[in-house]
């Protein structure tokens, strides 16, 4: 799977488990470290543990998959998986605001996540003629 695809995916699974203010950032020509940075929110310990599990579970479990590093404990506020070309920041909201990743990063491009489309509304039964 190429960086990119990693990387939505990411955000997709993030956002399986409500993680808030969800952005990957491309920072293929600012950093030779990675190709991309994954940033979520978790209001609380037991939500970055979800976010975290969905994450690194599917990803082991659909794709065979495992981090090369994880930094962090789920018990603080700030986790790290690290999948060589994409790195996932799952942090606590305050924490994400003290250390301000996105301004850090500030000349990388923002990755669009393709839309589900939306389901189809249910069609209305007509109305019963007398």
């Amino acid at each position: 799977m190429d960086s990119k695809k990693l990387a939505l995916l990411c955000s997709k699974l993030a956002d399986n488990k409500k993680a808030e203010n969800i952005l990957a950032l491309d920072v293929r020509k600012l950093s030779s470290v990675t190709d991309f940075f994954v940033i979520a929110s978790g209001t609380s310990q037991p939500h970055l543990r979800a976010i975290v599990e969905e994450i690194s579970s599917k990803l082991r479990d659909e794709h065979d998959l495992r981090p090369t590093r994880a930094e962090g404990s789920t018990s603080g506020s700030w986790v790290v998986l690290d999948y060589f070309d994409v790195i996932v920041h799952v942090m606590h909201t305050e924490t994400r605001k003290r250390y301000d990743l996105e301004g850090l990063w500030g000349d990388a491009k923002s990755v669009k996540a393709i839309k589900p489309k939306k389901p189809a509304e249910p069609r209305k039964k007509a109305a019963a003629k007398d």
